[in-house]
């Protein structure tokens, strides 16, 4: 009986063993299951949001909160509004590609005159500044600013000892951009006005047939484009459907424009246009005047009154007279410039036409002589071909850089 109760219960044992044998692990393996036990929570967190971001469309359109009713708004996607400061002031490719077609013509001519005049050189001698004189007096520089030209290189070229033709282009980019620097052709920000003067009060005057009222409605498009609230002011009253010309690149542009009946006093026009951007809270008031021969006496003493009627909005405007010239007259340009300048108190210039011409020289001559920033050039006839004057991509773009 005692050898059947030791026989049963070594069967009970080895039936016992079986099992922990089964369930036990090694110190490796219980390491390993504690640390996939921590891991798991983990894994299934970030593959949720792996999950998550799987499911997200590729655009979603933004939500704001309506602050009236605080309930969520779904607004689509839109292109985002051009800015003011230093984002519009960066010459993207698009401006690069306008200003270097509309001084083809200029560019091809300038090229070829410089590529004739140091044929056969390799150093920069009196035989090659000859020449370059007669290159830049017959692109309409003017001889004033040409002799300024050549005696910056004459002074370069003894400071550096030895400079070759190659380095030619270089050398010119280098010396006119300075003296535009020279000129008070500061660069300055995209169709920017300063916060202080509010609204900035721009007159134009001019010729007929410059372009003056296709200038203004480009700048309005323009100063527009960069985030200004404008209003325009037709005080030309003189010529037949010029304020109907106005009135139209208002439409196009989406401005107001302050009109009165045609042979209205231009200076109460321009009293009206500037006391409704003063109350309109605008940013820029363009005031249009009536084209004028330089030697009308009783127009250029219009231009005087104007003036003196906005002051009673405005103590400070005009803030600006910009005076458009047209490029493509060459050296009749600086004859009408002479004779504005003379007549009333000029600030700014606008020259446009660049585009059908060879004579762009005459920017780099006008202000020089008169030392009067170039704050606009003309380069055809789209919207955006009126462009703030750099200094630096104008020399650039007309020496082919």
């Amino acid at each position: 009986m005692a050898l059947f109760n030791i026989f049963n219960r070594k069967k009970n044992e080895e039936q016992n063993v079986g099992p922990q044998v089964q369930t036990t692990h090694t110190d490796d393996e219980r390491q390993a299951n504690e640390n996939t036990v921590e891991q798991t929570p983990v894994k299934a967190e970030q593959l949720a949001e792996e999950q998550t971001d799987a499911r997200e469309p590729v655009e979603q359109p933004v939500v704001t909160t309506d602050p009236q009713n605080s309930q969520p708004v779904a607004e689509t996607p839109t292109e985002e509004p051009k800015k003011k400061g230093f984002f519009r002031s960066f010459f993207s490719r698009e401006k690069k590609e306008t200003l270097d077609q509309g001084l083809e013509k200029t560019k091809q001519g300038v090229f070829a005159k410089i590529a004739h005049a140091v044929a056969g050189k390799s150093t920069i001698d009196d035989d090659v500044l000859d020449n370059l004189e007669e290159v830049f007096i017959t692109s309409d520089v003017g001889v004033d600013t040409t002799l300024k030209i050549i005696d910056r290189i004459q002074k370069r070229v003894a400071k550096d000892k030895y400079v070759g033709t190659s380095e030619l282009n270089d050398l010119l980019c280098d010396e006119i951009t300075q003296m535009l620097a020279d000129n008070n052709n500061v660069g300055m920000e995209d169709f920017t006005v300063p916060d202080e003067k509010k609204p900035y009060v721009i007159m134009v005057v001019g010729v007929n047939g410059v372009g003056k009222t296709t200038t203004i409605g480009k700048l309005a498009y323009q100063f527009k484009q960069a985030g200004n609230k404008v209003v325009l002011g037709a005080a030309d009253t003189y010529r037949a459907a010029a304020d109907e010309q106005l009135e139209i690149w208002g439409q196009r542009v989406d401005v107001p424009v302050i009109k009165h009946k045609m042979g209205t006093d231009p200076a109460s026009v321009a009293f009206d246009a500037v006391a409704s951007a003063k109350a309109q809270n605008a940013d820029v008031v363009i005031i249009d005047t009536a084209g004028r021969l330089h030697n009308n006496v009783g127009l250029m003493r219009e231009l005087t009154k104007i003036k003196d009627v906005m002051r009673k909005v405005l103590p400070d405007a005009p803030h600006e007279v910009l005076l458009v010239l047209d490029g493509s007259t060459g050296q009749n340009a600086f004859e009408q410039a002479k004779q504005f300048v003379a007549a009333t108190e000029v600030n700014a210039l606008a020259i446009t036409k660049l585009d059908g011409t060879a004579k762009g020289g005459v920017v780099i001559g006008i202000s020089d002589q008169f030392q009067i920033p170039v704050k606009y050039i003309g380069l055809g006839e789209g919207m955006d071909h009126l462009q703030v004057f750099r200094r630096e991509e104008f020399v650039r773009s007309l020496f082919g850089k």
